[in-house]
Order: C-alpha cells, then sequence, then structure tokens
C-alpha cells in the first residue's frame, strides 16, 4: 500500500529548510515509485539519463528511417546517370528569387580549360530550376511492391538534373546512392547480427548450461575460428562464390560469411550468462519443482539475460556494417550494381578522387556517424542492462 500525499503547510514564502523537504519528498516518492516498476521500466529509467545513448538512439532511428524510406527520400534513383556532368560538383540552393520564396538552383554549364584539360562546371546564372516537395521523378517500386513517382524533394521538372552533395564519374546522384546505401549497409548488419544471435544463444546457451565435454567442444571452435585471421579468411570465402551469380544470391551469401565468423563473441556473452544463472536459486528450484531442461532454459534463464543480449547485438551491429564496408571496398563483398557505403567508398579510393570530387568520400562518413551512433546506443543498453549497479 502506498503512503498518502505529503504536502508542506501554505503559511507564506517557502524557506530554505522547506525547499530541502520538497526535494527529500520528490526523491522519496520518485524512490518509491522505482521500487514498484518492472525491470524494463528500471533499464529505461537509466538509459535515458544516458545523453549520449540517447544521442545514439535518434540518430540510429534516423538512418534506419531513411534506409526504409530509401525510393521516397531519394530525389532520383540509383541508376539514373548523366554522363556530361560526370563529377559535377554539388549544387548551392537558393531560396529567394526575385523577393518571392521560391527554392531553386542554377543548371551547369560545362567547360574545358585548355590550359589543364580539366573540365569545369559553372552555374548558368540565366536559368533557374525550380526545386519542390512531393514532386514527380524517375518511377520506381516502393520496396519493390508499390508503383511510385512521388519523391519528397527534387526539381520541379525530372529531366532537369539535381546534385545536392555533388555526383560520380557517371554522373549519377551521390545523395541518391547513398540513401539506397543506407539500407543495404545498414540492413547487412541488423540481418547479419540475428543469424549471429541465433547461433550464438543456441551454442553459447548449451556451453554454459550443461558444461563438461559440451562447454569444451564449443569453446575450442570458438577459439580456432577467432584464431584464423580475418582478411585471408575472408579472401578464401569470397573467391569461393561464382562470379555470375546474382547480385540477390551474393547479399545473402555475404550475410552468411559475416555471421558464421561473428557468432564467437556472442556465444562467450551468452556462455557467461550462463554460467552464473545455472546455480541461481530460482534455477534450482525450478530443477527440484521437475521442470525439463528445456522449460529451465527458455522460461527462466533466457529471461535473465534479454537485456545483456539486446546491448551485445547492439554493439555487434557496426562490427558488421564495417566488416560489410572493408569486402566491398576491397572488392571482396557486394559488387555493383547493388549499392552500399562499401561499394560507394570503392569509387574514391584514386587520386582523382582525392583532388576533383572529395564528395566521393560522404559514405565514408556516414559509415563513422551510423557506428558512432550504434556503439554510443550499445554503451548506455549495456549500462542500463543492470538498473541496480
Amino acid at each position: 500500500m502506498t503512503s498518502p500525499a505529503r504536502t508542506l503547510p501554505d503559511d507564506g514564502p517557502n524557506t530554505p529548510q522547506d525547499e530541502a523537504n520538497l526535494d527529500l519528498l520528490d526523491a522519496q516518492t520518485r524512490d518509491d515509485a522505482l521500487v514498484a516498476a518492472s525491470q524494463w521500466r528500471l533499464i529505461w529509467y537509466k538509459f535515458r539519463k544516458h545523453r549520449l545513448a540517447m544521442i545514439g538512439l535518434t540518430v540510429t532511428g534516423f538512418i534506419y528511417f531513411v534506409a526504409l524510406f530509401a525510393e521516397i527520400l531519394a530525389p532520383t534513383t540509383p541508376t539514373a546517370f548523366n554522363p556530361k556532368l560526370s563529377f559535377a560538383p554539388p549544387q548551392a540552393i537558393a531560396l529567394f528569387d526575385e523577393g518571392s520564396f521560391r527554392p531553386h538552383v542554377h543548371p551547369y554549364t560545362s567547360e574545358v580549360d585548355m590550359e589543364t584539360f580539366k573540365r569545369v562546371f559553372v552555374p548558368d546564372e540565366e536559368k533557374v530550376v525550380p526545386l519542390g516537395f512531393w514532386v514527380k521523378g524517375e518511377p520506381y517500386e516502393l520496396w519493390g511492391l508499390i508503383p511510385m513517382d512521388r519523391h519528397l524533394f527534387g526539381p520541379v521538372d525530372p529531366k532537369e538534373p539535381f546534385y545536392l552533395i555533388g555526383a560520380d564519374r557517371l554522373g549519377r546522384d551521390m545523395l541518391s546512392r547513398t540513401i539506397y546505401g543506407a539500407r543495404i549497409s545498414m540492413s547487412i548488419g541488423l540481418v547479419g547480427v540475428i543469424f549471429s544471435l541465433v547461433i550464438g544463444l543456441v551454442l553459447g546457451g548449451l556451453s554454459g548450461y550443461f558444461g563438461g565435454w559440451t562447454d569444451r567442444v564449443i569453446q575450442r571452435t570458438i577459439e580456432f575460428i577467432r584464431s584464423v585471421p580475418t582478411i585471408p579468411l575472408w579472401l578464401g570465402l569470397a573467391a569461393a562464390m561464382p562470379q555470375d551469380w546474382p547480385p540477390l544470391r551474393v547479399y545473402f551469401v555475404i550475410l552468411i560469411i559475416l555471421s558464421l565468423i561473428g557468432w564467437t563473441e556472442m556465444a562467450r556473452v551468452v556462455r557467461g550468462r550462463f554460467l552464473s544463472l545455472r546455480h541461481e536459486d530460482f534455477v534450482l528450484a525450478a530443477r527440484l519443482d521437475g521442470a525439463s531442461e528445456m522449460r529451465v532454459i527458455l522460461r527462466h534463464m533466457m529471461p535473465s539475460i534479454t537485456s545483456h543480449v539486446i546491448a551485445a547485438v547492439t554493439l555487434a551491429i557496426p562490427t558488421m556494417i564495417l566488416a560489410e564496408t572493408a569486402l566491398s571496398f576491397l572488392g571482396l563483398g557486394l559488387q555493383p550494381p547493388i549499392v552500399s557505403w562499401g561499394v560507394l567508398l570503392k569509387d574514391a579510393q584514386n587520386l582523382l578522387a582525392i583532388t576533383q570530387a572529395p564528395w566521393l568520400f560522404i559514405p565514408g562518413i556516414c559509415v563513422v556517424v551510423a557506428v558512432l551512433a550504434l556503439n554510443f546506443l550499445g554503451d548506455g543498453l549495456r549500462d542500463a542492462a543492470d538498473p541496480y549497479s
């Protein structure tokens, strides 16, 4: 039964002692609420006090939102190109035209510098390309199911080129390709971790719960996998893939490769938690009550490690994203026409990109931001997973 609310007598202005008593009452009320709160409520209460974790949650949610609605948010499709505007620089958006609010850009005219033989793009101040919201553009299928041709933001005339962050060597819009690349890079990390989670939960749970020869076999297997250098292992697995495979099959094979390499850390985490839980009183009571081994694991032990598993999963996603980026950058992972951040960075590994088109490195900035956000989120979840600490 909760105690009745207590208030201070209203007999004039509050004194410093009255303010101190109010703070004590608020703190006691908050403590009473926390005592009666569930474990998930305690985790959320502690997590939201972690500022970097909240920032990471916001940024991660925004990136996944962009990846989910990439077709709508991208000004054009990732394959639309204009070879006349190869390596075109970013276009500056002007908000006013002749005193009225009218977002627009100026189209480029290309010239060749006769001294350096370098193509130079000059904005044509005489022409205006109006911009708008929910405009018609290149047709697409939302999530591969719904035919649409509307884009959130872009030129009113879909035939006019629009390069907010520049173009690549084929005159393709880097903003659209970066937005589409978020879907592949972020999903490959999430789905790859789900596969790793299943393998890690099963093998790590068996290792920690039964112990004995089961634990020894699984732990030696983990040590063997972790002792193999990752780059030669990637080289061998990538070389085993036939070159004529369709992009979708290559995508799933890369997922399986990353999962087969990345499950060991998850298994170690689950094993450690099971080792500490299998001698707890509630587990022993369940055994004495006649519960089966499967019921003890699924009904009593798994819920106790859920928060720790979620934190471990969040920290494992950046590793998957970096692994896919590295594989694609080295030419061992995803290949065009698949668009991922690693595939886009492959175009930025030459001197021309550094000197003439530095905007080709923008997908790398996206990788850094996504990995940092996920690490902040994982750190906050890891700290909040034990709300009584």
